[in-house]
């Protein structure tokens, strides 16, 4: 009986990743990880399924079943997938009571949500995070301002700021405002879009509402003229470049006590990355950084490639002090900060901070004889066991020229050549399948091609691991 044909396609807003992709993934996520493990945070995993109830709380009710893959797993049980790290953490630290505190973690995988897909925005995406749980000294802040900006600077970014603020100054306008705070949410929310919607489309959705650029209807927030009046004010101060943005607030806001507690705790901020000698160019007070989430309760903080503004924040986060309560019944303060791994590997490539890679092997051994497989074999284990990734050709083909082809295809760098006269001499030739692709990029004449002597040689198989590490440790320099 005939199977029917399945059709080989994706779930909307999934995708998959090649190997050149995923290559390039692995070694951003290598630097990210040294940067973290060099300040003393530990890796945590926790599973990608979690009990609903655990992913579910006040601070998610209202978007949360929309934005959850949930179902109903084995033993009748109401489970979904992470969409982010965070609770999983505060689940985490509330059932081991004996973990030593400050805890400071890293974590980095797969979350799933249930948004509309888009250019660049699909429902299974990566994160990496940093938090430190367990402490209300603003150290630990710094700690996670200074890990982004020393992230960036090892990843080759020259031309990035990490802005931050304080929900607590924020918490002081609402006051000052005479806004009602069951408002002060949706205000913070809409403060957020000021660098994405500018400040004409903010003036009016605090007020009666826009249309957007698709025509759509924004609700309003329907504040009174004066209220409206005294946050624009904020701005105004906020937005000022000629000034020190924590002297002007202060000077609108500074009788408001939760806006002089924020002050005072970036002023401690900024002496503590002072002292870590951050550089200032790297980092910038930014009062109108708000970010979304509602789960914030001080600093947060966003980081912004100055050389690709459209990508927006890559890396962003900020204090937190409320979200284990739901676990323990006792507040344990935290501080984190999120990669959004896809969205920071596109402008790697795309500000070339990262060579693409397309094979592991660097070297192809081909095979001319099949009665002197053994000794194809050795050299394989040779070069392996000198540290350079290799293969044996395993294909079907007898064909050399075939077997050169599979390598230039799949972007291996050199291939070993050995026939029955180089065995007899004790020889191997090698050919720099690099420097070829190089080459006839540059020429289309065969016989110019072949004239390169660095595209192939012939040496005695004892010089063969030598001569590779050589050749190998020039092409990583020359990629650099």
């Amino acid at each position: 009986m005939k199977k029917d044909k399945v059709k080989p396609r994706l779930l909307k807003g999934f995708r998959d990743y090649s190997p050149t992709e995923q290559l390039a993934r692995e070694k951003m996520l290598g630097k990210i990880r040294k940067v973290f493990e060099s300040m003393g945070f530990l890796p945590l995993q926790t599973p990608s399924l979690e009990f609903a109830e655990t992913l579910l709380g006040s601070h998610y009710h209202k978007d949360s079943l929309k934005e959850l893959f949930g179902f109903k797993g084995p033993d009748d049980v109401d489970m979904a997938l992470r969409y982010e790290f965070t609770l999983s953490l505060a689940r985490y630290v509330a059932s081991h009571p004996d973990l030593a505190l400050p805890f400071r973690r890293y974590q980095y995988g797969n979350v799933w949500r249930v948004d509309k897909p888009g250019p660049g925005r699909f429902r299974e995406f990566m994160q990496c995070d940093i938090d430190i749980v367990g402490t209300k000294n603003l150290l630990a802040d710094a700690e996670i301002i200074a890990a982004m900006v020393t992230t960036f600077q090892q990843l080759g970014i020259d031309n990035f700021v990490v802005r931050y603020s304080n929900r607590k100054i924020l918490n002081g306008l609402i006051e000052y405002a005479k806004i009602d705070t069951e408002k002060a949410p949706d205000v913070m929310r809409v403060i957020d879009k000021l660098e994405k919607q500018g400040r004409e489309a903010v003036i009016k959705e605090f007020g009666e509402g826009r249309v957007d650029k698709s025509g759509d209807k924004i609700k309003g927030l329907n504040l009174q003229p004066e209220q409206i009046s005294k946050v624009e004010e904020f701005l105004d101060l906020a937005t000022n470049k000629s000034r020190d943005p924590l002297a002007t607030v202060e000077e609108l806001l500074g009788n408001m006590e939760p806006s002089q507690i924020g002050i005072d705790e970036l002023r401690r901020i900024q002496t503590y990355l002072q002292a870590m000698h951050i550089p200032e160019n790297k980092i910038a007070v930014d009062l109108t950084v708000v970010r979304g989430l509602g789960y914030y309760t001080g600093p947060v903080f966003e980081t912004t490639l100055l050389d690709l503004p459209d990508y927006g924040s890559v890396f962003s986060g900020g204090r937190y002090d409320n979200l284990v309560d739901r676990f323990l019944g006792r507040s344990i303060p935290a501080v984190g900060t999120s990669i959004g791994i896809d969205r920071l590997l596109a402008a790697l490539i795309e500000l070339k901070k990262i060579e693409l890679e397309y094979a592991t092997s660097k070297v192809l051994v081909t095979v001319m004889d099949q009665n002197r497989v053994s000794d194809y074999l050795h050299i394989l284990q040779n070069l392996r066991n000198a540290g350079i990734p290799s293969e044996i050709y395993s294909g079907d083909t007898k064909n050399l020229t075939k077997q050169i082809k599979y390598a230039d295809k799949a972007k291996i760098p050199f291939a070993v050549i050995v026939g029955s006269d180089e065995f007899e001499r004790g020889m191997v030739s090698v050919k720099n399948l690099s420097v070829g692709r190089e080459r006839a990029l540059k020429t289309s004449d065969r016989k110019e091609w072949l004239k390169a002597d660095e595209i192939q040689v012939t040496i005695p198989d004892k010089d063969l691991i030598s001569y590779l590490k050589k050749h190998l440790t020039n092409k990583e320099k020359k990629d650099e």
